[in-house]
């Protein structure tokens, strides 16, 4: 599984993470599974790359787990402990041969995953047009988790 990271924000709501920062949220958060790997890579779009074995794990489980994840490492950096922001965790299973030769592109079959932060989820999917994007997806295809703020 590819992890990317969609940061939405515009008025500072959060601060935004480099790559490296996005990354260690998973790598820490992750470290205590012990049928999960985590690391960091070099890819123009992806920034993390999540091993689990698919006979034991769904994807979904583990798109609920990243999205908990970044949402628990928000607020433990937030003074009042509330976010003011919604994460999208919208999984889809690569179908289409691959775009790159790079080891570190999304290969078929492989999982791909945007992590969204965003203002207001139900924007952002309207702006996208997710149920249009979604339409012709198998149902096994996809996922999509909302962690949408209190």
């Amino acid at each position: 599984m590819l992890l990317s990271h969609n940061y939405n924000l515009s008025n500072n709501e959060l601060p935004a993470l480099t790559r490296e920062e996005f990354a260690q949220v998973f790598i820490n958060g992750l470290q205590e599974q012990s049928s999960i790997e985590c690391r960091l890579i070099e890819n123009p779009h992806w920034v993390v790359e999540i091993i689990f074995p698919l006979e034991e794990v769904e994807p979904q489980d583990v798109g609920q787990m990243c999205g908990e994840i970044l949402t628990s490492s928000r607020k433990s950096k937030q003074p009042d402990s509330k976010l003011a922001t919604d994460t999208l965790i919208l999984g889809g299973k690569k179908t289409t041969p691959a775009t790159s030769a790079s080891p570190t592109s999304l290969q078929p079959g492989e999982w791909g995953v945007d992590v969204v932060e965003t203002a207001q989820a139900d924007s952002f999917l309207t702006a996208i047009n997710w149920d249009v994007m979604i339409a012709d997806k198998p149902k096994d295809g996809i996922f999509k988790i909302e962690l949408i703020k209190p």
